[in-house]
């Protein structure tokens, strides 16, 4: 059923809607529901926490729909701080939190309390509490607009009860909350699936990398690049290896490399060297799907550049992560030459006259060596690296020419699968617009959604 306008409308009296259904009123949230804050019971105390008393923090409304407790407090916790029992089917919000949590809202599938960055709110007889959830979800940005929008600043109170609302009959309010809980499910449902293939296409791009650089090209492929396509294959004495062919060597990594080196030690480097947009320093971070991609804010002047010259890559390095995120790595490209290896990182620097650079960067991301780094790499709030380490991991290493052709087939094919994987994310974009535009629309009168679920 397309779904259409209303047949008339009037000017909203509230700022964040222009025009809203004849039929329709609004009022300000302070006139139409009580709210207050929670609180958290003294974290030191041991006979506060651990009892039979449904508590949640900011994190639970990512939920949307509440239907378990983040912790529980005891009898005596909740005498002994202000926190409040929140009715079933009310709403919360966080009023503080990281990143997006502030200005997010949800609905109580329980009886609960909550802390002191945490809202309830609990509407009067002429709101439904699900057609409230979706008016406040779809002005999320405008809530958070309330307390200086990104910044740190906390709501309260008194901005939450400034929230305009507009206010349908109760039916209606019903109705647009039941068609909204139907599709946003439906788009949902949709969503899921696609992430789903985005999974099984990630899998396949990469159990694809690992068979082709441990085992050599398909036959077929082999065949078109004049090699042979079925080689004979021997054990490669390496446990993340297994079988790959004869003629393959295994050396460790340091016997087919000029030289394996860390990036300069953070005492090298001071604040007054950072400036922005010269000499770039690439550490993890900046290493983005086998690419270095410079950042303006992250580079050194040209005199300290020169000071790290030990440390000036080279087209062909390969930039590699050391730390948190290790494995991830990028090729140096011509235009990228003299540009310094950031702390984070180590350049490994092959031997060209038996090692394609390209071909290297896919042994290193594969599963399989993936897995070896994490086995073998040190520390324990954060994983390190060093030359020492990843220069004794063996490594396969076909002839120069038949890495080369490896190289141009996993080109070719993952191309393919990131064109399908480019696809399915773009679905995805839009079903989330289209998911946001609906609530919008519904709780805003643009659409009349009465007959929709008849």
């Amino acid at each position: 059923m397309k779904l259409t306008a209303y047949e008339n409308y009037k000017p909203s009296s509230m700022s964040w809607l222009d025009l809203m259904p004849q039929h329709w009123n609004a009022a300000s949230l302070r006139w139409m529901s009580k709210r207050y804050a929670g609180a958290t019971p003294d974290k030191g105390n041991e006979a506060y926490w651990d009892g039979e008393i449904p508590w949640i923090n900011s994190g639970a409304v990512n939920d949307g729909f509440i239907t378990s407790p983040s912790e529980f407090i005891t009898r005596e916790g909740f005498a002994n701080s202000s926190t409040k029992w929140i009715p079933k089917n009310a709403l919360v919000m966080a009023l503080a939190g990281q990143g997006k949590t502030k200005g997010m809202v949800a609905q109580l599938g329980i009886q609960t309390t909550c802390n002191q960055s945490m809202a309830a709110i609990i509407p009067d007889q002429r709101l439904a509490p699900r057609y409230l959830y979706w008016w406040l979800s779809a002005n999320y940005q405008n809530i958070r607009n309330l307390a200086g929008g990104e910044a740190r600043d906390g709501l309260n109170l008194d901005m939450l009860g400034s929230i305009p609302c507009p206010v349908p009959q109760m039916l209606e309010q019903q109705t647009i909350a039941r068609f909204l809980d139907t599709k946003t499910a439906q788009i949902d449902t949709l969503v899921a699936k696609k992430r789903q293939l985005i999974a099984t296409l990630k899998e396949k791009r990469s159990a694809l990398i690992a068979r082709t650089v441990t085992r050599g090209l398909p036959p077929e492929a082999a065949k078109a690049a004049g090699l042979e396509p079925h080689p004979e294959m021997k054990d490669s004495g390496v446990e993340w290896l297994g079988m790959l062919p004869v003629h393959w060597d295994v050396p460790p990594l340091f016997r087919v490399v000029q030289s394996i080196q860390t990036g300069p030690f953070g005492t090298q480097l001071h604040h007054a060297d950072y400036v922005e947009d010269e000499v770039p320093l690439i550490n993890p971070i900046h290493l983005v799907n086998d690419e270095l991609v410079s950042d303006s804010k992250n580079t050194v002047t040209t005199e300290m550049a020169d000071r790290l010259s030990r440390y000036k890559l080279l087209a062909g390095d390969i930039v590699f992560a050391r730390r948190g995120d290790i494995g991830r790595c990028g090729v140096v490209r011509l235009p990228q030459e003299g540009w310094i290896c950031g702390t984070g990182s180590m350049v490994v620097r092959l031997d060209y006259r038996r090692c394609d650079a390209r071909y290297f960067s896919l042994v290193f991301q594969s599963s399989g060596f993936g897995a070896l780094l994490e086995l073998n790499a040190v520390g324990t709030t954060m994983l390190n690296l060093n030359p020492s380490i990843l220069g004794r991991m063996c490594v396969p290493v076909p002839p120069l020419n038949e890495q080369k052709h490896i190289v141009a087939f996993l080109e070719e094919e993952t191309e393919k699968l990131d064109g399908l994987l480019l696809q399915v994310e773009t679905a995805i974009n839009r079903l989330t617009e289209y998911r946001q535009a609906l609530i919008t629309s519904a709780v805003t009168g643009k659409i009349d959604v009465r007959k929709a679920l008849a």
